[in-house]
């Protein structure tokens, strides 16, 4: 587990004692639990062919991140489309294979 600090202890703290109360109101929280099951619903299948680079690269990150790397796939494509996937200016990014490099396959 990740360390946290005393702020977090302090919060994780009260959470286990049961002292922390929601201040959502009962249609906040059917509206969070309506986006959260409709987010979370996953009835389609969907195949594409990747570089293996760019999959080890993928999978990598998620392995950085903690999570399956299909999961990182669908979480980046539905930022993608909700518009929440920020492009950064002249992002560089650390990739297996350095730009421009052929592949055995080319």
């Amino acid at each position: 587990m990740a360390k946290i600090d005393a702020y977090e202890q302090d919060i994780l703290t009260a959470f286990e004692k049961g002292r922390l109360k929601s201040v959502a109101t009962k249609g906040e929280l059917e509206k969070l639990k309506a986006a959260a099951r409709a987010t979370a619903v996953k009835d389609r299948r969907v195949n594409i062919r990747l570089s293996s680079i760019d999959l080890g690269d993928i999978q990598v990150k998620a392995l950085e991140e903690g999570i399956p790397y299909q999961t990182l796939i669908a979480s980046v494509l539905h930022k993608y489309v909700s518009g929440r996937l920020v492009e950064k200016t002249k992002a560089t990014t650390a990739r297996s294979t350095p730009p421009g490099r052929k592949h055995a396959a080319d």
